[in-house]
């Protein structure tokens, strides 16, 4: 099994940190120590911690950033690194983004999207929910109240999910999609022709319209609730705030 982080993204309502930096790159350490830690380095650390040696990295804006740290994240959390450009990076949305990386999902992965700062208590349980036939487990949050802009899901403990979508009513999801999903080899070649299905269809869509795609297949993917765990999507000021106050916690 491998890391994967989707870090292609430019994250404009960032500015001025994503002018220069894709989102996963922007600083998230404690007050007058923000730039020693990022999105993509507490998501690496997570990464070691569980014991994967190699990470695969989806890049595309501002994607020099990331090559230029390359080495020393390396070093820093004793992980092999591979980037995967993007070349629509700019263009298109990141059901494109995940299929760039269909070929490191052959070998199993805990993919992260690049901007979720989130505990490494999430890819233990991940790692727990394996072993009864599973191929594809979102981490679910099951204990926050939702609202328009989350990624919710209804799901059957038995039968797995029924939906994903930010279109739906957040009365009737069973919890939100934190953006961190374990993906068994076995799953790459259907969850690559999903996503291929699903970019040709609208270059805008999400991954998780592929994960849908799949559902609709008559494909099961299961969740994993996550437990009362703090963490954060961050996609502007705000979350960015509180994804320093989260990122000191762990």
């Amino acid at each position: 099994m491998i890391g994967l982080v989707l870090a292609a993204g430019a994250g404009r309502r960032l500015r001025p940190y994503t002018d220069t930096l894709p989102k996963a790159l922007v600083p998230v350490g404690p007050e007058g120590k923000e730039d020693e830690t990022t999105v993509l380095d507490l998501t690496l650390g997570n990464f070691a911690e569980i014991g994967l040696t190699e990470v695969a990295i989806v890049v595309g804006y501002r994607k020099e950033a990331v090559y230029e740290r390359k080495e020393a994240l390396e070093r820093k959390y004793g992980v092999k690194l591979t980037l995967i450009d993007n070349d629509k990076a700019e263009e298109w949305n990141n059901a494109y983004s995940l299929w760039c990386a269909r070929d490191a999902i052959q070998h199993s992965v805990i993919l992260a999207n690049g901007d979720t700062v989130h505990p490494v208590s999430v890819e233990k349980t991940l790692l727990a929910a394996r072993g009864n036939g599973q191929k594809i487990i979102l981490a679910l949050d099951t204990v926050k109240q939702l609202a328009d802009e989350e990624m919710k899901v209804v799901a059957d403990p038995d039968k797995g999910v029924h939906k994903i979508t930010k279109l739906m009513d957040p009365a009737e999801a069973t919890g939100e999609y934190i953006g961190v999903t374990l993906i068994e080899g076995e799953a790459a070649a259907d969850l690559a022709d999903a996503l291929k299905t699903t970019f040709e269809r609208d270059p805008d869509l999400y991954y998780e319209d592929g994960y849908q795609e799949l559902v609709n297949r008559g494909f099961k993917v299961d969740v994993a609730p996550i437990g009362d765990v703090k963490w954060v999507e961050i996609d502007n000021h705000d979350d960015l705030a509180k994804g320093r106050e989260i990122a000191c916690l762990y």
